[in-house]
């Protein structure tokens, strides 16, 4: 447990820098839509922190799929599970997702609608790899 631990740690550590970019480009799309005109200094220290432990989490999330216990369903579950409840809760927290049940389902299916495409794809390429793989060293 120890090992995933760390592991988890480092690669959130590895990729946090990206969570000040993460709020640059929400703010930034917020602004274009005409939903933000200022911004207070609580709000941009907010921002870059939430958003660095947003980029903290969803990198450090990936050591899941390095636990051989788990088969690859349990794991991709646990990882849909764990950034849909990073992204909502920080969203909600910070304000960028209303409070309210239709904003809250339409990104829910958003989410889960985009976290099954990635995923597929991610399975694609992974089977065909494999299969060349397989092939060669037949």
């Amino acid at each position: 447990m120890k090992k995933y631990v760390i592991e988890f740690l480092k690669r959130g550590m590895s990729f946090c820098f990206g969570g000040p970019l993460v709020m640059a480009i929400v703010y930034f799309v917020l602004g274009v839509f005409g939903e933000l005109q200022t911004l207070t200094v609580n709000e941009v220290v907010l921002g870059i922190f939430s958003s660095t432990l947003l980029a903290f989490i969803v990198a450090g999330i990936t050591v899941i799929y390095t636990i051989d216990k788990l088969s690859p369903f349990s794991a991709a579950l646990i990882h849909g599970v764990v950034l849909y409840l990073d992204y909502i809760l920080l969203y909600l927290f910070n304000g960028w997702l209303q409070s309210s049940l239709k904003p809250i389902m339409i990104f829910t299916v958003c989410f889960i609608l985009g976290y099954l495409i990635i995923w597929a794809i991610v399975f694609v390429a992974t089977r065909k790899c494999t299969k060349k793989l397989n092939e060669s060293l037949n």
